[in-house]
């Protein structure tokens, strides 16, 4: 242990420190990275230059999700030009009948949908379609947001059973296949989910939900929502959530007339087409791919391929859509909603990349470029090299191996993202199991849902958790507490089975 493992773990411990302090960490990340590079090499301008590369590494790594954010945004902005998007959704809202179910039909269908298209492009079709709805039948904001919280920023993302990346990056250190990974990230994710919502049910929205009657006056100015959501302060340490474009129009004539009154217009049929083609499209796409990993009717989908395909399916459908919106703007609209979705996409996730660059420092397969080293020099590994230190003090029994990585994951997942450090998790993941004699990828699928909980949205307040509490109208902070103890409560539980049964 060098000195600059010292301070890279004394940024790390500063990390937490602020976390628990409710302040913004990009500052601390980018000071930690400056001082880490600058101990290890003795030099100022590596130090420097490292700031600058961290944040191209976490970038390119980053990519990726940025795009498809972006790409199926852009596909949601295109529907609600021809108000496909409120179609698209709106029988479902027959089903919204009391707080209780408005609470449950909440969760399933943000599940779902998040599932299919990732949670943070679709939270403002959710808020601006079945958030009016649960409200006016008694369900408060905060259960809203807390079912909204749980089942997408949690459950769906730390699974990412259709697209695949989550298992993928998990998979290139655990030398496990990245199906396997997912299919117990999956049982995992579920239990926890079942059990945050149960805790969260008995004791935040049971007791609280209004009586019908009562709360058929209650309203919900998403207007308003929207504004806060898009100019939500980073006092809190949480990034610049968008909520008025999820939010606008639709939003505002939803809100006015309820569950659709005599204010709103007669669909067109192109926006009836849209609305019918796009979920079939994605239930197709879904239904090969699920086809193909557990049937031989199909051919197989290759590991990780699920994000280009619904990516390159979502960019397809954007295209169509302009053109099927407006024949003479089609290319001009096509090229707009594409903009609005990569603004999108860094106003929610942007502030992760300095974070996720110091992470990356610790980090053996970025940190030699991040630090500059000549090609093909083996970089140093700060946080693997903690962690391999203290190895040998962890019992090598297949229930503290399963703990310690859940602990493992939810440390890495204090980047507010979660997946930067799923390749150094599998790592870990296969050493251990190896010596434990513990099956490597449930432990890679219990860290991957330790990260994916705490940085993806639920307990991190400067992670995606932001825009859920935006669009929702309540504070980031009480709800970041309020799902605290469920969220744990489930991991724990989900842990403990998955060391016995998986």
């Amino acid at each position: 242990m060098s000195p600059a493992h010292w301070i890279y773990l004394l940024g790390l411990a500063a990390l937490i420190a602020t976390v628990v302090a409710r302040k913004n960490v990009v500052g601390l990340a980018i000071a930690g990275t400056f001082v880490t590079a600058l101990v290890y090499s003795g030099s100022v301008t590596t130090g420097l230059g490292a700031v600058f590369n961290a944040g191209i590494t976490a970038a390119k790594e980053l990519l990726p999700i940025f795009v498809i954010i972006a790409i199926v945004t852009a596909m949601l902005g295109a529907m609600r030009t021809l108000g496909s998007d409120l179609m698209m959704v709106r029988p479902l809202q027959r089903f919204v009948r009391n707080g209780h179910v408005a609470y449950l039909v909440l969760a399933v269908v943000t599940y779902l949908l998040s599932m299919s298209f990732w949670p943070t492009p679709v939270l403002p079709l959710i808020a601006a379609i079945l958030l009016p709805a649960a409200v006016r039948v008694g369900l408060p904001p905060l259960a809203a947001a807390i079912a909204i919280a749980i089942t997408g920023q949690g459950m769906a993302l730390s699974s990412d059973y259709v697209m695949g990346v989550a298992s993928g990056l998990s998979a290139q250190g655990a030398k496990a296949p990245a199906g396997a990974i997912a299919d117990r990230a999956l049982v995992i994710s579920l239990i926890a989910g079942v059990v945050a919502l149960a805790f969260c049910y008995l004791r935040d929205v049971r007791g609280k939900i209004l009586d019908p009657a009562a709360a058929e006056a209650a309203t919900l100015d998403l207007a308003a929502i929207g504004e806060g959501a898009a100019h939500a302060a980073t006092g809190d340490g949480g990034t610049r959530a968008v909520g008025g474009e999820g939010t606008g129009g639709g939003t505002a004539t939803l809100t006015a007339t309820g569950q659709g009154g005599d204010g709103e217009e007669a669909p067109s049929g192109r926006a009836r087409f849209v609305a019918f083609a796009v979920p079939l499209a994605f239930v197709a796409l879904l239904a090969v791919m699920l086809l193909g990993r557990f049937t031989s009717l199909v051919p197989g989908i290759d590991d990780g391929a699920g994000a280009p395909l619904v990516g390159g399916t979502a960019a397809l459908a954007l295209v169509l859509i302009s053109v099927v919106a407006n024949r003479r703007t089609w290319l001009q609209d096509c090229a707009d909603h594409f903009t609005e979705g990569i603004a999108f996409a860094f106003r929610t996730m942007g502030v992760v990349i300095p974070i996720a660059g110091f992470v990356y420092v610790g980090l053996s397969d970025y940190s030699g470029e991040i630090l500059g080293l000549p090609d093909g020099a083996q970089g140093p590994a700060f946080l693997l090299d903690a962690i391999a230190h203290i190895q040998p003090h962890i019992p090598h029994v297949p229930v503290f191996a399963a703990f310690a990585m859940l602990l493992v994951g939810m440390v890495i997942g204090l980047d507010g993202n979660g997946w930067p450090g799923l390749p150094f998790t599998g790592s870990l993941a296969g050493e251990l199991g190896h010596s434990a004699g513990a099956d490597p990828a449930t432990l890679a699928a219990i860290a991957q849902n330790g990260a994916s909980w705490t940085g993806g949205g639920t307990l991190v307040i400067w992670s995606s958790l932001i825009v859920v509490a935006g669009l929702t109208g309540v504070s980031v902070i009480d709800l970041a507490r309020r799902l605290f103890l469920p969220v744990v409560t489930g991991l724990v539980v989900a842990t403990a089975v998955a060391a016995v049964a998986l």
